[in-house]
C-alpha cells in the first residue's frame, strides 16, 4: 500500500506557529540591536566578569580543600604534565619546563648544602633578563625563601639601601652585574653572603655557577615550600612609590596567583607564545609574563633588553602571538623607519599599560589588527583595571557591575597643596564625571594592602584615613584618573614621582644625589611634559651655595654615575630662591607649569648632553629641535 502520510494536510498548529516564530525572530533581532546600541560591551563584560568570578571560586576551592596552590606549585604541575614543552626561549636556546625544573632544583640543592638558608629567609636577586633569573627565583622558592627582586639599573647608595631594606640573608648576582656589587661589597651587612653567577668571582663572593655544575637536580621535597596561608610573603618587588628611595613592596602568594591570571583573563591560551622584553624585576615581566605563562602552560620568548629594530624580526622568528608592552615600547616601534611586510606576523594580542591614544591608533594602523589589552595596577596596590574591550585610551571599565568587584573612588585633589581636598567637616569628596580625581581604593578584608618591608611609616604614607567616614581606610594610588559613564582613563601622577622611559622616578632620590655636590644648596626635582613623549622628563631646579659657581661637567658626572639613565634630569634650571608650600615642602606646581621653554623662563636653563658629557645652555634653537623631535631625549 502506498504511503500517504506525506500527502496529509498540515495540522492546525502549523499556521499558528509560523507567525509566532517570525515574531520571536524579529524580537530577537530587535533586542540584539538594542543591546548593541545601549550596551555594546555587555557580552565582553559578561565573559570577563565570569572569568573573575571563576578565578575567585577556584582559589576558594583550593583553600577549602586545604590545597594552597602557589605559582611554584602550578609550575611543578606543568613540568610534570608537559616536561618537554618549551617554557623559555632565550637568544635562540630553548629551555623546556623540565629543564627549568631541574636547573632550579640544582639552585635549591646548592643553598641546602652550602648555606644556612631556611624557610622564610629573604634572598635578594640582582640579575638581568636571562633564564637564570627564573632558575634562581624558582630554586629559592622551592626552599620557601622570600625573593627580593632588585632593579638591575640602580647603583651605589640606592642599591645598598634596597639591600638593607629587605634584610636578606644572601644576595645572588648575575655575571654582568658583579662589578656593581663589588663597589658596595665592604658596606654590605656582615651576615649577607654574596653569590655570583660566574666561574671566576672576586674575593668575598661565592661562585654559584661553579657549585651548580656539581649540584643534584633531584626534586626538592615539597615540605620546604609548603604554605599554610596564601597571605604569606613570597616576593619583594621594589617600587619608587611617591616619596624617597625605592621601597620593597610586599607580594603575597595570593597576589602572585592573581597577577599570574592576567594573560588568561585577556584570552591567552597554552598555545600562545609570549614575547617579554620588560624587566623581570618588575611585576609586569615576572608575575604577568613569567607567572602568566606558568598559569597557562605557555611559552615565553625572553629578551635581555628591548630592541625596536629587532622586535618584529624576533616576533616572526619565534612565531610570537602575544607580547607585553609599556607605552614607550609601542612609541619606539612607531618611530622606526617603515618597512615592507610590517603586518606579516602572527601577533594577535598586546598586553601592557601606559600607551597614549594617538600611539595606540598609529600602532594598529601600521602593524595590523592587534588587540591592545591595556591594564592598570600598582605593584603594591589592592586594585587593578583591565580594558578587555579594546576601547582606545581607556585603562578599564567603570560600570555598575565592576563596582561590585572593585571598590574605588576618584576624589578631589588640591594641586597647590599637593594633597586631597577636605571640606569643613574634614571629609573628602568625589569628583564629577569627566573631572580628574585621585584614584583611591578601599582597604578591607577582601582587598587588603600589605604595604612595604621596613618601617611602618612607608606603609602609612600610602594610606588615607577617615576619608568619607570615621575609621575608613583607603589605598592612595598616587594617580589621577578621569571617568565617563563606562570607562576609566589615566590622567597624570601626583606627588614626588613621575614616570619616564617606562620607569617611576622618585624625585627625592634624584634630589639627594644632586645635593651631594658641594656647590648645591637646594635641589627641587620634578617632571615636565615633552611633546611626543610618554610620561614626563626629569628636570632639576637648583640654588647654588653663596660664593660657589655652577660646574656643569661635575653635575653631569654626579648624576650619570649615581642614577639610572632614566632618572638623570634632562633639564636644569638655576634659581635664586624657591617657593615653599604651607607645610614647608618645596613648591613644584608652578615649576611643572613653567616647563622648560626658554622664551617663558628668565632663569638660566640647561640641557643634558650625553655626547659632550655635560649640560649645555638650552637655547631657543635647541628647544625648537626638541619640540620638532629632531633631538631625542
Amino acid at each position: 500500500m502506498a504511503d500517504l502520510r506525506s500527502e496529509r494536510p498540515a495540522g492546525p498548529m502549523a499556521p499558528m506557529l509560523l507567525p509566532w516564530l517570525t515574531g520571536l525572530g524579529t524580537g530577537m533581532v530587535f533586542l540584539h540591536f538594542v543591546q548593541k546600541l545601549l550596551f555594546p560591551y555587555f557580552w565582553d563584560d559578561f565573559c570577563f566578569l565570569l572569568k573573575v568570578v571563576l578565578n575567585g571560586f577556584r582559589v576558594k576551592r583550593y583553600q577549602q580543600r586545604g590545597e594552597l596552590v602557589t605559582v611554584l606549585d602550578k609550575f611543578l604541575i606543568q613540568a610534570e604534565r608537559h616536561p618537554r614543552k618549551p617554557f623559555i626561549i632565550y637568544e635562540g636556546d630553548t629551555y623546556t619546563y623540565q629543564d627549568v625544573d631541574r636547573r632550579s632544583s640544582r639552585v635549591a640543592h646548592v643553598f641546602l648544602n652550602h648555606s644556612s638558608l631556611k624557610k622564610g629567609d629573604t634572598v635578594a636577586l640582582l640579575m638581568s633578563n636571562e633564564p637564570d633569573f627564573v632558575h634562581v627565583w624558582f630554586g629559592l622558592a622551592k626552599l620557601g625563601c622570600v625573593v627580593a627582586f632588585l632593579n638591575s639599573n640602580i647603583r651605589s647608595a640606592s642599591l645598598l639601601s634596597c639591600i638593607r631594606t629587605c634584610g636578606p640573608k644572601a644576595l645572588v648576582v648575575g655575571a654582568d652585574l658583579i662589578e656593581a656589587v663589588e663597589e658596595i661589597l665592604l658596606e654590605l651587612p656582615k651576615d649577607v653572603s654574596v653569590w655570583g653567577m660566574k666561574d671566576c668571582v672576586p674575593q668575598g663572593i661565592i661562585s654559584l655557577k661553579e657549585k651548580l655544575s656539581a649540584s643534584s637536580d633531584k626534586p626538592v621535597p615539597r615540605r620546604h615550600h609548603l604554605v599554610s596561608n596564601l597571605k604569606t610573603t613570597c616576593l619583594y618587588i621594589f617600587t619608587s612609590g611617591t616619596t624617597g628611595l625605592p621601597k620593597a613592596a610586599v607580594i603575597t602568594q595570593l597576589q602572585a596567583i592573581k597577577s599570574s591570571a592576567g594573560l588568561w583573563a585577556f584570552g591567552c591560551t597554552a598555545d600562545d607564545i609570549v614575547y617579554t622584553t620588560l624587566p623581570l624585576y618588575h611585576s609586569a615581566g615576572a608575575l604577568v609574563g613569567i607567572g602568566g605563562c606558568v598559569e597557562l602552560g605557555a611559552t615565553c620568548v625572553l629578551r635581555k633588553k628591548f630592541s625596536a629594530s629587532q622586535f618584529w624580526s624576533d616576533c616572526k622568528k619565534y612565531n610570537v602571538t602575544v607580547f607585553q608592552y609599556i607605552g614607550e615600547l609601542c612609541r619606539y616601534l612607531c618611530k622606526q623607519p617603515k618597512m615592507e611586510g610590517e603586518k606579516d606576523h602572527q601577533v594577535r594580542l598586546a598586553i601592557g599599560n601606559g600607551i597614549r591614544s594617538d600611539v595606540w591608533r598609529q600602532f594598529i594602523d601600521r602593524f595590523g589588527n592587534i588587540k591592545m589589552c591595556e591594564l592598570y595596577g600598582a605593584t603594591e596596590g589592592n586594585i587593578c583595571f583591565m580594558n578587555h574591550t579594546g576601547k582606545i585610551g581607556a585603562v578599564g571599565r567603570t560600570n555598575f557591575f565592576y563596582r561590585l568587584f572593585f571598590k574605588f573612588e576618584l576624589i578631589k585633589y588640591d594641586f597647590q597643596k599637593d594633597e586631597p581636598m577636605r571640606n569643613e567637616q574634614n571629609w573628602c569628596s568625589c569628583v564629577k564625571k569627566g573631572e580628574p580625581g585621585l584614584l583611591i581604593s578601599r582597604v578591607n578584608a577582601r582587598s587588603p594592602f600589605f604595604g612595604y618591608a621596613g618601617p611602618y611609616k612607608h606603609t602609612h604614607k600610602k594610606l588615607l584615613f577617615d576619608v568619607f567616614k570615621k575609621g575608613d581606610v583607603y589605598f592612595n594610588t598616587g594617580d589621577l584618573m578621569v571617568q565617563d559613564q563606562d570607562f576609566l582613563y589615566f590622567w597624570d601622577r601626583i606627588g614626588d614621582t613621575f614616570r619616564w622611559k617606562g620607569e617611576n622616578v622618585a624625585t627625592t632620590e634624584v634630589a639627594e644625589v644632586i645635593g651631594m655636590l658641594d656647590f648645591i644648596q637646594e635641589a627641587n626635582v620634578y617632571g615636565v611634559a615633552v611633546s611626543g613623549y610618554e610620561g614626563k622628563a626629569g628636570m632639576a631646579s637648583i640654588i647654588l651655595k653663596p660664593n660657589k659657581s655652577l660646574d656643569l661637567k661635575a653635575f653631569y658626572e654626579q648624576v650619570v654615575a649615581s642614577l639610572p639613565a632614566y632618572a638623570c634630569p634632562r633639564f636644569l634650571r638655576i634659581q635664586e630662591k624657591m617657593e615653599m608650600t604651607g607645610t614647608f615642602k618645596l613648591q613644584k606646581y608652578q615649576l611643572v607649569e613653567d616647563g622648560f621653554n626658554p622664551l617663558k623662563i628668565s632663569d638660566p636653563l640647561y640641557l643634558l648632553d650625553n655626547v659632550g658629557k655635560s649640560y649645555v645652555p638650552l637655547t631657543k634653537e635647541l628647544y625648537d629641535q626638541i619640540m620638532l623631535g629632531e633631538i631625542k631625549l
